[in-house]
């Protein structure tokens, strides 16, 4: 393989006294002991990999995780349906910079379910294809049909597509909506939504819907089904495939069990401050400190709390990259797949990140230059999650990834690692002749 050129590692050096304004966590020089590998990883050759190229994307990993901002990193390679890699890096609890000084160390291992956020997104829009692909609804259609209390000037306009690709016009919610004492009352939720104004015409303006699209997506799934969403989620998919985790929230008796969020880089300042507010109708890191709250890890909040391990959203985009079958086990046809991934958005400034993306019904897509998934992805999908979370699906490499982090940071000098760790597994995954999705 050419050489390539490296970029820079850029660290600041910690202050003497006094607290670390990145608020990171001290990272010892001997990464092995904070390390754990599945005995589900199987030998690279099986997937068409070489066991250098794997353990070049590891030493990625292992330098992002010597930024501090994150405890702990998983993550999960499948490459044509084999596990290539399969790690975890730090402490799933107990180690963090708000943790109490009397708080007890737990090691990260790769079955330690951690909250995905944003990335539940991928799940949310799976869900409403399979019941496009049913007949329970077109994605075509308006929400109001459907929902008939979603009203209001402009929202007649608004479409479940237009919802999917965070074009509807609806992108905030007022920080009153996100009540953790009544946050499973659809009602409560719902009403905060059908008075919500109309920002931009429904369908011409990219404007991320943070939390707001998966509450609508979530009315309109019990419209049709008379069923919860979780529940069509673990009865339609999950469940007939044996995963134990990606679902909306966990049962109580699994708190103890899912890793920690933490609030670790610079604290954001305004704009930025300002701009994530208005996103997420809170501050940063009110929204990492909510995650962790048993009402949270309990609810259904659809845009942004399945929670999982990186192996299971690995396994989750295996099932997309692989046309809809797993395992023997068909939930989709591969056309609705395709019909989803589609693109909608083209390197539009989206309004609310001001950032230029590429979007399908419900999926991120990748790009040739610079986009979440590294250089020369154009065919992949999935969705990014608060913040470094990562999960996608690379048909033309047949690579399904899970990445899970669990820091925060808006702001912090590991971004340039972030990024060539991304760079790095496609690097190391060949391209394949025939993807399975478009083959």
């Amino acid at each position: 393989m050419p050489l390539r050129p490296k970029l820079p590692a850029v660290r600041l050096p910690r202050p003497p006294i006094g607290p670390d304004p990145l608020r990171r966590i001290a990272v010892p020089k001997d990464l092995a002991p904070l390390t754990t590998r599945s005995p589900r990883e199987r030998p690279a050759a099986e997937g068409g990999m070489t066991e250098d190229g794997v353990e070049r994307i590891w030493a990625a990993t292992e330098k992002l995780y010597r930024h501090g901002v994150h405890p702990a990193i998983a993550l999960t390679i499948r490459r044509e349906g084999v596990v290539v890699l399969d790690r975890t890096i730090g402490w799933a609890r107990g180690v963090g910079p708000e943790e109490p000084d009397d708080a007890v160390p737990v090691l990260a291992t790769p079955d330690d379910p951690f909250c995905l956020f944003s990335a539940s997104k991928a799940v949310t829009a799976t869900v409403i294809h399979l019941l496009d692909e049913r007949g329970l609804l077109h994605i075509g259609d308006r929400v109001g049909e459907y929902v008939p209390e979603f009203v209001g000037p402009g929202k007649h306009r608004i479409t479940i597509d237009h919802v999917l690709s965070h074009r509807a016009g609806i992108p905030n919610i007022p920080g009153s909506a996100i009540d953790m004492d009544r946050i499973k009352d659809h009602a409560f939720v719902m009403g905060h939504l059908n008075e919500a104004l109309v920002r931009t015409r429904p369908g011409s303006r990219l404007s991320y819907h943070a939390i707001s699209g998966g509450f609508v997506l979530a009315a309109i799934v019990r419209a049709v089904t008379g069923k919860e969403l979780k529940d069509v989620l673990r009865e339609e998919i999950l469940d007939p495939l044996g995963f134990r985790w990606m679902g909306y929230g966990v049962a109580e008796e699994d708190l103890p069990l899912v890793g920690t969020a933490h609030c670790t880089g610079l604290p954001p300042v305004p704009p930025l401050s300002t701009a994530l507010t208005r996103a997420f109708g809170m501050p940063l890191d009110a929204v990492t400190r909510i995650s962790n709250d048993p009402r949270f890890l309990t609810a259904e909040i659809p845009s942004v709390n399945v929670v999982s391990t990186a192996d299971e959203l690995s396994r989750f985009l295996e099932l997309l990259r692989n046309g809809g079958e797993l395992d023997g086990v068909r939930i989709l046809e591969p056309r609705t797949i395709r019909r989803a991934i589609i693109e909608r958005s083209h390197h539009e400034v989206d309004l609310t990140l001001g950032a230029p993306l590429r979007h399908a019904s419900g999926y991120m897509l990748g790009a040739k230059a610079l986009g979440l998934y590294g250089p020369d992805t154009e065919s992949a999908f999935g969705h990014l999650g608060f913040t470094n979370v990562l999960g996608w699906a690379d048909p033309r490499r047949a690579t399904s990834v899970g990445l899970v982090t669990s820091g925060k940071p808006a702001l912090a000098p590991h971004l340039p690692d972030f990024w060539n760790l991304t760079r790095r597994i496609g690097l190391e995954a060949p391209k394949v002749e025939k993807p399975a999705l478009f083959g």
